[in-house]
């Protein structure tokens, strides 16, 4: 049986073995008989299904009278052949994925080396994600991820699996603790207080909190098509919180982190049955406002800018935040407000 690739043929020593059996008249039956082998062995060897180890060469030299030395020599070229074959069929399958990763975008951002010639691409996102094959990158556990997307459509694609494994790398550099999550529970109030204060002040804030409970946090811009808020990951023996940088609103960076955060409460990637985004984002809206609170703030019906901001002050959050509960339920529309929204510049900050 011959294996093949568009520059290279591998030819199992088992076909020189056959023409010498033919020029010997010798039926495969007698041949495994000469040889102390099964018929079955004999048959697997002949089609290149079994190696030719060196106990067998010295058998052939006795039995078929060619040099021991030979047989070792084809079978070792018939090995390098094949691992010729295996390895550019590989490459042409990831030549037909390339375009579906963002190359030139992670090279900008300078996750990834700069390069123009395809197949060193490919050699460099095998490198990247640690893979052998890049057929091999959505079907590893590792990028099974908690996520918090803008938009509807919930398909992994590339784009995302780079910005994950990107996630990793920038966390890999990070310290921290061993996971705790009774700790991490016993830091939400803190860490929502936090909601107040500048980037500057509160980033090096959340990461030394979130590194005190296991957590890696790490900022990354966001990659076109990606639709991504946020995730949380496993890394080895600890956990990854990744925000990214798209949607800048102070309103939506807190959501987020607070969606996260009760994924990773919840036990969502320790293999434990993960509740719906749906109650992650019911989650992450009590722990900002309070439900009964805002229960009876919205009863009042008066969603104007001086209510808003009284309201805010009342359970110490800021009023952009309770703007974007408003607008996000309904209750005034998304244009109304938005002068009471903060805006971040984390690219001068993470």
């Amino acid at each position: 049986m011959f294996e093949n690739s568009k520059t290279y043929i591998a030819i199992p020593p088992g076909e020189t073995i056959k023409e010498q059996l033919e020029d010997r008249d010798m039926s495969q039956k007698e041949f495994a008989q000469r040889m102390d082998l099964s018929e079955k062995h004999v048959s697997r060897l002949l089609n290149g299904k079994v190696g030719l180890t060196h106990d067998t060469a010295l058998k052939l030299e006795s039995v078929l009278g060619i040099k021991a030395e030979f047989w070792n020599n084809l079978e070792n070229r018939y090995r390098e052949k094949l691992a010729l074959v295996k390895s550019e069929n590989e490459m042409d399958e990831d030549l037909s994925l390339l375009n579906q990763f963002p190359y030139k975008e992670m090279a900008d951002l300078r996750w990834i080396e700069k390069e123009s010639n395809r197949k060193e691409r490919v050699k460099n996102l095998r490198r990247y994600f640690s893979v052998a094959s890049l057929s091999l990158v959505d079907h590893l556990p590792a990028f099974q991820i908690a996520y918090r997307k803008m938009g509807d459509n919930s398909s992994h694609g590339y784009a995302q699996l780079c910005w994950e494994q990107q996630a990793r790398i920038a966390a890999s550099s990070l310290d921290t603790e061993r996971i705790d999550l009774n700790n991490l529970q016993d830091s939400i109030e803190s860490i929502r207080k936090m909601n107040r204060t500048d980037p500057e002040e509160f980033i090096p804030q959340l990461t030394k909190l979130l590194a005190e409970s296991g957590i890696a946090l790490v900022f990354l811009p966001h990659l076109k098509g990606t639709k991504l808020q946020g995730a949380s990951m496993m890394s080895g023996d600890r956990i990854v919180l990744a925000m990214t940088l798209r949607g800048k609103d102070a309103d939506r960076f807190w959501f987020s982190l607070f969606h996260e955060i009760s994924h990773i409460i919840n036990g969502d990637l320790f293999g434990d049955k993960a509740r719906s985004e749906r109650d992650m984002d019911i989650s992450a809206a009590n722990i900002l406002i309070p439900p009964q609170a805002y229960a009876e703030f919205v009863s009042a019906n008066d969603f104007s800018k001086e209510s808003v901001v009284e309201f805010a002050e009342t359970i110490d959050l800021q009023p952009g935040i309770v703007a974007g509960r408003l607008q996000n339920d309904e209750k005034i529309r998304h244009d109304q407000l938005n002068d009471l929204k903060i805006r971040y510049e984390f690219d001068k900050t993470a």
